[in-house]
């Protein structure tokens, strides 16, 4: 019982609000002052310390930084020029705008939050504008902002690699058939809605070949920026972390000389969202590194392990199990955090089942994101909810078909391997 008494204290914790990262190194001083008091305290430090002296971390910062230069550059608005040039003369147009620019962010931004407060404040007073509601406006905002993450290359994506010891290249090629299904469930949910409630089109007509091949000239500096990121990790030629040093100077160069938006009094302010966003990440994985080292020292995972072959020996119900698991636990801890915390427990029990780890990361991050919006601590949720002054209550009726749709998905990779890792298969 001693055992998981830590693990009790870290979700009172949680319950009582405490941040994530300070609820974790608490239920761990718990444990090695009151249980395991035989452990030197330097030996803590020692842990808390050397878990982010990781050369592959480093990439976490620099993908950060990516997201913000895109801000200050110009690179956003041509990405959603672009998409508006595609889907405005669908119905529901700028919803579906929505939809299409949080996948195209995606590949560059890789974080949820920061796409849904981009999009809260530039496109929701837009959507209000062509007559969507705001509930509405608020719920499709964050419901395609949890594609970001799934689309390379996230920063999801990277730590599950490192925690799973399994490739960082292999994860962001098997994430981009889930990331565009995603987006496809959304659009076709802004579709069946926009029909029922009758919201219009941003765009009067289809775009011509030409002016779709205008902007697609404009917006070629944006879109290649995943393409070669992923292709140069591939062909060996840079690792993960100087990949995200070559998109931070691509980004810059293109936001100076190309869409000439960048100024140099951006860049303290670059530098600022950078420090801050990459400090409570890394504060986050540290305290997560000290509360796996008790999980460690009471082999916890490996009881995980033995009990869930206990109550099953069929991979098909472990997965079911693991979804419930992650859909119930992703409404109360923040997705990154979650992924810390349970994915060193998780990832040696469906090893032992036969689940392909990269498959298992893909199903693990999809869940995830569906937390992000769902009460009553969805972080993506309360980010929108908070910048467009939209009540919870109202939020939730109108994200409801969002969550279905996004389900939808998380069944079809999490039963279809062949779907999941249907872009890595072709590299393969």
């Amino acid at each position: 019982m001693q055992s998981i008494l830590p693990i009790i204290v870290l979700f009172i914790l949680f319950f009582l609000n405490i941040p994530i990262a300070y609820a974790l190194i608490g239920s761990s001083l718990f444990y090695f002052i009151f249980i395991n008091t035989t452990m030197p305290m330097q030996m803590i430090i020692q842990q808390f310390v050397t878990s982010v002296e990781s050369f592959p971390y480093l990439a976490v910062p620099f993908f950060i930084m990516v997201g913000s230069i895109m801000n200050y550059s110009g690179i956003s608005e041509a990405l959603m020029d672009f998409a508006n040039v595609l889907v405005g003369h669908t119905r529901g147009g700028l919803a579906q705008v929505n939809v299409l620019l949080s996948a195209l962010m995606g590949g560059i931004s890789g974080s949820a939050n920061a796409d849904a407060a981009m999009q809260s404040k530039i496109l929701v007073p837009e959507m209000e504008k062509k007559g969507f509601s705001k509930p509405f406006s608020a719920a499709i905002t964050a419901a395609s902002s949890a594609i970001s993450p799934v689309i390379p290359p996230g920063t999801n994506l990277i730590l599950y690699a490192i925690i799973a010891n399994v490739s960082v290249g292999d994860m962001f090629l098997a994430a981009y058939m889930p990331g565009i299904l995603m987006a496809v469930a959304l659009m076709i949910a802004v579709h069946i809605i926009s029909v029922k409630r009758d919201y219009k089109p941003s765009r009067d007509k289809m775009a011509s070949f030409g002016e779709l091949f205008r902007q697609f000239l404009k917006s070629i500096w944006a879109l290649l920026i995943p393409f070669g990121i992923i292709m140069g990790m591939r062909m060996g030629m840079f690792t993960p972390t100087e990949a995200g040093g070559i998109a931070v100077l691509f980004c810059m160069i293109v936001g100076l000389f190309v869409y000439k938006q960048l100024k140099l009094e951006h860049i303290p302010l670059i530098l600022k969202d950078t420090v801050k966003s990459t400090g409570a990440v890394m504060i986050i994985i540290a305290s997560a590194k000290v509360f796996g080292y008790y999980l460690t020292l009471e082999r916890i995972p490996q009881i995980i392990t033995e009990g869930l072959m206990n109550m099953t020996d069929s991979p098909f119900i472990l997965l079911m199990v693991i979804n419930l698991l992650l859909l119930f636990i992703g409404m109360f801890i923040e997705g990154g955090a979650a992924l810390v915390i349970l994915a060193p427990l998780l990832v040696p029990a469906v090893k032992v089942f036969g689940v392909d780890p990269i498959h298992f990361g893909i199903i693990f991050i999809v869940n995830i994101m569906i937390g992000g919006l769902t009460p009553p601590f969805g972080s993506m949720m309360f980010t929108v909810c908070s910048i467009v002054d939209v009540t919870l209550e109202d939020f939730i009726k109108d994200v409801w078909p969002f969550i279905v749709a996004l389900l939808v998905v998380l069944l079809l990779v999490t039963y279809s391997q062949g779907i999941a890792l249907f872009t890595l298969n072709l590299f393969r």
